[in-house]
């Protein structure tokens, strides 16, 4: 987490946080959500302009990155000086990118080791690290059939809507607000 956030949290430590305005797609980019969007449906409905506004700009990209964490209930948000935006995951926590070499780097740029492969009902292939959960990045799929050919990831089946349970995530942090 970077300084300066630190120190605005300890600066304002009863900011309110923010719910439904970040969301995270299944290819690892970052969308804000306007009144717009969040009216349009949630955003893993795919309804039109529910997704919102694709984030480009790099510095705030970083800075998101750099201050990417999940909470005790398995919430991931990104701390935003002293207010945590909570996130809007289309999929999982975080998309694995392979590498040629079947290492993997998460969307953010970090390695991970994986530590198991699952297999869910529709063909998406996950992996789990020390970082958490993720989904292969779809056009990654290819070198993640390389390493299942060569014997050097063994996916188990899972179902794709007991993932959060058995991984400990929370797709919708806004969701859980409305309860």
């Amino acid at each position: 987490m970077d300084d300066i956030v630190k120190q605005a949290m300890a600066k304002w430590p009863n900011v309110p946080n923010c719910h439904g305005w970040l969301g995270l797609d299944v290819r690892g980019n970052w969308y804000l959500r306007d009144d717009r969007a969040q009216a349009a449906g949630a955003f893993q409905s795919g309804l039109p302009g529910s997704k919102g506004s694709l984030l480009t700009h790099e510095k705030l990209m970083d800075f998101i990155a750099r201050n990417y964490l999940a909470d005790a209930q398995g919430q991931w948000f990104f701390q935003n000086g002293p207010q945590r935006v909570y996130v809007e995951l289309q999929a999982t926590p975080l998309i694995w990118r392979v590498q040629p070499d079947h290492g993997v780097k998460d969307h953010l740029g970090r390695a991970a080791e994986v530590q198991g492969v699952w297999l869910d009902e529709a063909g998406y292939l996950y992996l789990a690290s020390t970082a958490g959960l993720g989904l292969v990045h779809t056009q990654d799929m290819g070198l993640a059939a390389q390493a299942v050919e060569r014997g050097l990831w063994r996916p188990q089946e899972v179902l794709q809507a007991e993932l959060p349970g058995l991984f400990g995530f929370v797709k919708s942090p806004q969701a859980g607000q409305a309860k």
